[in-house]
């Protein structure tokens, strides 16, 4: 196992724990809703957001425990987002990290609901995090509610996503989408890192750079992915971007422009790393490991 597999690995059982801290059992009433939360929080799924949270925060000498409710949040925002994104009205999807999703398991209604009382336990959590600050706590409250929330957040990009469905769009307003969509709550993943270690102002500039550049990177890997791999290998409905007529990097660019594309990103993001005087090879080694994922 390389250091980067170890280290996610121990990301995912750390932020696993911190998760089971902050969400109801499953016997707890409504059980039917609880139940529903846990079958997508406790799916698997790569983790990657919060890992991203923990690998800045100790680049700039946070400790593991301030750090890790914060990364729990971030992956209580990401995975109702999932949850929201499956349903009927949006992507209508039948499979998310290998399973029924939630909506199919547990029905619309529910599904709703469950992505709901994640996001608002979210912010319950970093409220009442006593491990950090209040000033630390108000400040990342503002930057997760911005990267979620805002025009430039992950919901207006879902928005942006759903009405680009079946039209021709330019490369600028696909940049838009995603920079939106999924590199709002990356980039909110290292920022929140960088603070809670209280960088100073440069470093979270650097460390935002980066991030903006692993986000836009994890899109078109993820678009690149859709259009070659399988349903068993993703976990998810392979091919299902193309039969919705979705703008991808892949329908503007092509397979191999796309690829190219990604290793240009991928070499800013390691050139923003450069500007860091502190030691940041894990942070290198992710955007490694994300140009080249296989799923």
């Amino acid at each position: 196992m390389s250091r980067l597999e170890s280290f996610f690995a121990e990301c995912a059982l750390n932020v696993d724990g911190q998760l089971e801290s902050l969400i109801p059992p499953s016997e707890i009433e409504p059980k039917n809703l609880h139940a529903a939360i846990r079958w997508s929080l406790f799916a698997g799924g790569k983790r990657f957001r919060p890992a991203l949270v923990l690998a800045v925060g100790k680049t700039f000498g946070a400790a593991k425990e301030k750090l890790l409710r914060t990364a729990a949040v971030v992956e209580m925002i990401h995975t109702y987002s999932l949850i929201h994104d499956d349903l009927p009205a949006m992507d209508n999807d039948d499979l998310r990290r290998g399973r029924e999703t939630c909506h199919r398991k547990f029905g619309e209604a529910t599904a709703i609901l469950a992505g709901d009382v994640l996001q608002t336990l979210a912010f319950q959590a970093v409220a009442e995090d006593e491990n950090l600050s209040l000033a630390i706590r108000v400040e990342l409250i503002s930057e997760i509610a911005k990267a979620a929330g805002t025009p430039t957040g992950m919901v207006a990009g879902q928005q942006l996503d759903l009405e680009a469905e079946g039209r021709k769009i330019s490369i600028a307003n696909l940049e838009k989408i995603h920079q939106c969509k999924t590199g709002a709550m990356i980039s909110v993943a290292a920022r929140s890192g960088a603070i809670i270690a209280e960088a100073k102002e440069t470093e979270i500039e650097t460390i935002s750079n980066y991030a903006a550049n692993v986000g836009l990177l994890f899109q078109i890997t993820d678009d690149l992915l859709d259009a070659t791999q399988t349903t068993e290998v993703l976990g998810k409905t392979a091919g299902k971007d193309a039969r919705a007529q979705k703008a991808t990097y892949v329908s503007l660019y092509g397979l191999e422009k796309a690829r190219r594309l990604a290793e240009n990103i991928h070499a800013e993001a390691c050139e923003e790393l450069r500007k860091i005087e502190r030691e940041t090879s894990l942070l290198s080694e992710i955007a490694d490991f994300i140009l080249n994922r296989e799923k």
